[in-house]
Protein backbone atom coordinates (compact mmCIF):
# COMPACT_ATOMS: atom_id res chain seq x y z
CA UNK A 1 0.00 0.00 0.00
CA UNK A 2 1.45 3.31 -1.22
CA UNK A 3 2.49 5.93 1.65
CA UNK A 4 0.01 8.41 0.08
CA UNK A 5 -3.27 6.47 -0.55
CA UNK A 6 -5.09 9.42 2.17
CA UNK A 7 -8.28 7.32 1.42
CA UNK A 8 -6.72 4.29 2.81
CA UNK A 9 -4.97 5.62 5.31
CA UNK A 10 -8.28 6.83 7.10
CA UNK A 11 -9.69 3.35 7.38
CA UNK A 12 -6.63 1.41 8.86
CA UNK A 13 -7.01 0.52 11.97
CA UNK A 14 -3.56 -0.18 13.42
CA UNK A 15 -3.26 -3.11 15.18
CA UNK A 16 -0.28 -2.67 18.78
CA UNK A 17 0.93 -5.83 20.49
CA UNK A 18 1.68 -5.80 23.85
CA UNK A 19 5.14 -6.63 25.31
CA UNK A 20 6.43 -8.91 27.88
CA UNK A 21 5.85 -6.85 30.58
CA UNK A 22 1.36 -7.15 29.69
CA UNK A 23 1.49 -3.12 29.24
CA UNK A 24 0.19 -1.43 26.57
CA UNK A 25 -0.31 1.82 25.11
CA UNK A 26 -3.40 3.19 25.53
CA UNK A 27 -2.54 6.27 24.23
CA UNK A 28 -1.64 5.33 20.87
CA UNK A 29 -4.64 2.79 20.60
CA UNK A 30 -6.87 6.12 21.58
CA UNK A 31 -5.66 8.39 18.92
CA UNK A 32 -5.94 6.09 16.21
CA UNK A 33 -9.55 5.72 17.00
CA UNK A 34 -10.13 8.81 17.26
CA UNK A 35 -8.59 9.57 13.91
CA UNK A 36 -11.05 6.65 12.33
CA UNK A 37 -13.83 8.71 13.57
CA UNK A 38 -13.12 11.84 11.81
CA UNK A 39 -15.05 12.17 8.62
CA UNK A 40 -13.43 11.77 5.32
CA UNK A 41 -13.55 15.78 3.78
CA UNK A 42 -13.17 13.92 0.38
CA UNK A 43 -16.17 11.27 0.54
CA UNK A 44 -18.36 14.35 2.23
CA UNK A 45 -17.62 16.69 -1.02
CA UNK A 46 -17.82 13.84 -3.63
CA UNK A 47 -20.49 11.71 -2.14
CA UNK A 48 -24.42 12.02 -1.97
CA UNK A 49 -26.05 12.50 1.10
CA UNK A 50 -28.71 9.49 2.37
CA UNK A 51 -32.20 10.03 1.71
CA UNK A 52 -34.64 11.55 4.49
CA UNK A 53 -36.48 8.75 5.76
CA UNK A 54 -39.59 10.88 6.19
CA UNK A 55 -39.61 10.41 2.72
CA UNK A 56 -40.92 6.94 2.82
CA UNK A 57 -42.87 7.34 5.92
CA UNK A 58 -46.54 7.22 4.42
CA UNK A 59 -47.14 5.43 1.20
CA UNK A 60 -49.58 6.20 -1.29
CA UNK A 61 -52.97 4.64 -1.17
CA UNK A 62 -54.21 2.15 -3.92
CA UNK A 63 -55.96 3.61 -6.44
CA UNK A 64 -59.60 1.92 -6.73
CA UNK A 65 -61.49 2.13 -9.64
CA UNK A 66 -64.91 4.16 -9.61
CA UNK A 67 -67.85 3.53 -11.41
CA UNK A 68 -68.30 5.17 -15.15
CA UNK A 69 -70.74 7.48 -16.00
CA UNK A 70 -72.91 5.00 -17.65
CA UNK A 71 -73.14 3.16 -14.50
CA UNK A 72 -70.66 -0.05 -15.71
CA UNK A 73 -67.86 -0.57 -13.47
CA UNK A 74 -64.75 0.81 -14.33
CA UNK A 75 -61.86 -0.91 -15.49
CA UNK A 76 -59.57 -2.82 -12.78
CA UNK A 77 -55.75 -1.60 -11.79
CA UNK A 78 -53.19 -4.10 -13.65
CA UNK A 79 -52.33 -4.91 -9.71
CA UNK A 80 -56.02 -6.14 -8.90
CA UNK A 81 -56.77 -9.79 -7.59
CA UNK A 82 -58.22 -12.13 -9.20
CA UNK A 83 -61.64 -12.15 -7.60
CA UNK A 84 -62.17 -8.41 -8.84
CA UNK A 85 -61.57 -8.76 -12.28
CA UNK A 86 -63.56 -11.75 -12.08
CA UNK A 87 -66.00 -10.16 -10.74
CA UNK A 88 -66.06 -7.51 -13.27
CA UNK A 89 -65.94 -9.81 -16.11
CA UNK A 90 -69.09 -11.59 -15.10
CA UNK A 91 -70.98 -8.07 -14.46
CA UNK A 92 -69.82 -7.23 -17.97
CA UNK A 93 -71.73 -9.86 -19.25
CA UNK A 94 -73.95 -9.87 -17.71
CA UNK A 95 -75.11 -6.59 -18.68
CA UNK A 96 -74.71 -7.21 -22.45
CA UNK A 97 -76.51 -10.02 -21.94
CA UNK A 98 -79.25 -7.48 -20.99
CA UNK A 99 -78.68 -5.07 -23.38
CA UNK A 100 -79.42 -7.53 -25.91
CA UNK A 101 -82.73 -8.61 -24.33
CA UNK A 102 -83.78 -5.23 -24.20
CA UNK A 103 -82.90 -4.65 -27.90
CA UNK A 104 -84.82 -7.82 -28.78
CA UNK A 105 -88.05 -6.85 -26.73
CA UNK A 106 -88.08 -3.09 -28.50
CA UNK A 107 -88.30 -4.57 -31.61
CA UNK A 108 -90.36 -6.96 -30.74
CA UNK A 109 -92.53 -4.14 -30.15
CA UNK A 110 -92.06 -2.24 -32.55
CA UNK A 111 -92.95 -5.17 -34.58
CA UNK A 112 -96.19 -6.23 -32.54
CA UNK A 113 -97.36 -2.10 -32.86
CA UNK A 114 -97.03 -2.22 -37.00
CA UNK A 115 -98.73 -5.75 -36.92
CA UNK A 116 -101.91 -4.33 -34.87
CA UNK A 117 -101.83 -1.06 -37.06
CA UNK A 118 -101.94 -2.50 -40.29
CA UNK A 119 -104.62 -5.20 -38.60
CA UNK A 120 -106.54 -2.16 -37.83
CA UNK A 121 -106.30 -0.06 -40.74
CA UNK A 122 -107.47 -3.59 -42.66
CA UNK A 123 -110.15 -4.15 -40.71
CA UNK A 124 -111.50 -0.26 -40.89
CA UNK A 125 -111.05 -0.89 -44.66
CA UNK A 126 -113.13 -4.60 -44.61
CA UNK A 127 -115.99 -2.36 -42.50
CA UNK A 128 -116.52 0.18 -44.78
CA UNK A 129 -116.18 -1.97 -48.11
CA UNK A 130 -119.31 -4.21 -46.13
CA UNK A 131 -121.15 -1.21 -45.07
CA UNK A 132 -120.72 0.24 -48.82
CA UNK A 133 -122.08 -2.91 -50.01
CA UNK A 134 -125.15 -3.62 -47.54
CA UNK A 135 -125.86 -0.22 -48.45
CA UNK A 136 -125.81 -0.37 -52.30
CA UNK A 137 -127.88 -3.34 -52.31
CA UNK A 138 -130.93 -2.14 -50.17
CA UNK A 139 -130.80 1.25 -51.67
CA UNK A 140 -130.55 -0.40 -55.19
CA UNK A 141 -133.86 -2.66 -54.11
CA UNK A 142 -135.51 0.34 -52.82
CA UNK A 143 -135.01 2.43 -55.77
CA UNK A 144 -137.88 0.58 -57.94
CA UNK A 145 -140.24 1.50 -55.06
CA UNK A 146 -138.87 5.21 -55.42
CA UNK A 147 -139.38 5.04 -59.04
CA UNK A 148 -143.34 4.39 -59.08
CA UNK A 149 -143.63 7.08 -56.36
CA UNK A 150 -142.09 9.24 -58.44
CA UNK A 151 -145.10 8.00 -61.45
CA UNK A 152 -147.51 8.56 -59.05
CA UNK A 153 -146.57 11.96 -58.08
CA UNK A 154 -146.22 12.94 -62.27
CA UNK A 155 -150.51 11.64 -62.55
CA UNK A 156 -150.94 14.93 -60.27
CA UNK A 157 -150.00 17.28 -63.45
CA UNK A 158 -153.11 15.34 -65.05
CA UNK A 159 -155.87 14.83 -62.56
CA UNK A 160 -158.61 17.13 -64.19
CA UNK A 161 -160.24 19.65 -62.02
CA UNK A 162 -163.35 17.34 -61.64
CA UNK A 163 -161.42 15.26 -59.28
CA UNK A 164 -162.14 14.80 -55.81
CA UNK A 165 -160.47 16.55 -52.72
CA UNK A 166 -160.03 12.84 -50.94
CA UNK A 167 -157.70 12.23 -54.03
CA UNK A 168 -155.79 15.20 -54.08
CA UNK A 169 -154.46 14.63 -50.26
CA UNK A 170 -154.04 10.79 -51.13
CA UNK A 171 -151.11 12.25 -53.39
CA UNK A 172 -150.16 14.87 -51.20
CA UNK A 173 -149.54 11.56 -49.06
CA UNK A 174 -147.69 9.63 -51.60
CA UNK A 175 -145.38 13.21 -51.96
CA UNK A 176 -144.67 13.01 -48.48
CA UNK A 177 -143.49 9.18 -48.68
CA UNK A 178 -141.56 9.97 -51.56
CA UNK A 179 -139.36 12.89 -50.09
CA UNK A 180 -138.54 10.71 -46.52
CA UNK A 181 -137.41 7.88 -48.94
CA UNK A 182 -135.05 10.41 -50.28
CA UNK A 183 -134.08 11.90 -46.89
CA UNK A 184 -133.36 8.13 -46.37
CA UNK A 185 -131.16 7.20 -48.84
CA UNK A 186 -129.19 10.52 -48.51
CA UNK A 187 -128.83 9.97 -44.91
CA UNK A 188 -127.07 6.55 -45.61
CA UNK A 189 -124.74 8.60 -48.64
CA UNK A 190 -126.88 7.82 -51.48
CA UNK A 191 -126.92 10.58 -53.85
CA UNK A 192 -128.45 11.03 -57.61
CA UNK A 193 -126.45 11.61 -60.60
CA UNK A 194 -126.48 14.98 -62.03
CA UNK A 195 -127.72 14.25 -65.80
CA UNK A 196 -129.77 16.89 -67.45
CA UNK A 197 -127.86 19.50 -68.81
CA UNK A 198 -124.50 17.72 -68.11
CA UNK A 199 -122.19 16.26 -71.11
CA UNK A 200 -122.86 12.35 -71.52
CA UNK A 201 -120.55 10.32 -69.33
CA UNK A 202 -120.67 6.68 -70.26
CA UNK A 203 -119.64 5.83 -66.81
CA UNK A 204 -122.88 7.78 -65.20
CA UNK A 205 -124.95 7.37 -68.18
CA UNK A 206 -126.84 5.25 -70.17
CA UNK A 207 -128.11 7.23 -73.84
CA UNK A 208 -131.73 4.93 -74.17
CA UNK A 209 -132.05 7.91 -76.59
CA UNK A 210 -130.67 10.20 -79.20
CA UNK A 211 -132.38 13.51 -80.72
CA UNK A 212 -130.90 15.83 -83.53
CA UNK A 213 -131.22 18.96 -82.50
CA UNK A 214 -129.68 22.60 -82.93
CA UNK A 215 -130.34 24.03 -79.34
CA UNK A 216 -127.81 21.87 -77.38
CA UNK A 217 -124.53 21.09 -78.35
CA UNK A 218 -123.69 17.45 -79.50
CA UNK A 219 -123.13 14.43 -76.78
CA UNK A 220 -125.30 16.67 -74.23
CA UNK A 221 -127.89 15.47 -71.67
CA UNK A 222 -131.44 16.70 -72.91
CA UNK A 223 -133.75 14.89 -70.40
CA UNK A 224 -133.83 12.37 -67.55
CA UNK A 225 -136.07 9.98 -67.93
CA UNK A 226 -134.92 7.26 -65.02
CA UNK A 227 -132.80 9.21 -62.64
CA UNK A 228 -129.56 7.28 -61.14
CA UNK A 229 -127.83 6.96 -58.15
CA UNK A 230 -124.32 6.27 -56.72
CA UNK A 231 -122.78 5.81 -53.38
CA UNK A 232 -119.47 7.71 -52.80
CA UNK A 233 -117.50 6.45 -56.22
CA UNK A 234 -119.18 3.42 -56.35
CA UNK A 235 -122.44 3.65 -58.97
CA UNK A 236 -125.77 1.91 -57.99
CA UNK A 237 -127.90 2.54 -61.17
CA UNK A 238 -126.84 4.88 -64.02
CA UNK A 239 -129.05 7.63 -64.98
CA UNK A 240 -131.14 6.62 -68.53
CA UNK A 241 -131.22 9.59 -70.51
CA UNK A 242 -131.92 11.29 -73.87
CA UNK A 243 -128.87 12.74 -75.85
CA UNK A 244 -128.54 15.29 -78.03
CA UNK A 245 -126.66 14.58 -81.89
CA UNK A 246 -125.49 16.92 -84.35
CA UNK A 247 -127.77 17.07 -87.63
Amino acid sequence: MAPDDKGNRWNRIPVDFLDGNGEDDSEGVSNEFEMVDEVNPQAAESGSPDPDPETFAEADPPVRPSPQADGSPADVAPNAGGPEVAELVATRAELKRLEGEVKDLKDSLARRQADFENYRKRMERERTETYNRVVADIAAKLLPVLDNLKRALETEASVEASESDEFRHFLSGVDLIYKQLNGVLDAFGVKPVAAEGERFNPHLHEAVITEETDDFEPDTVIQEIVRGFKLGDKLIRPSLVKVAVKK
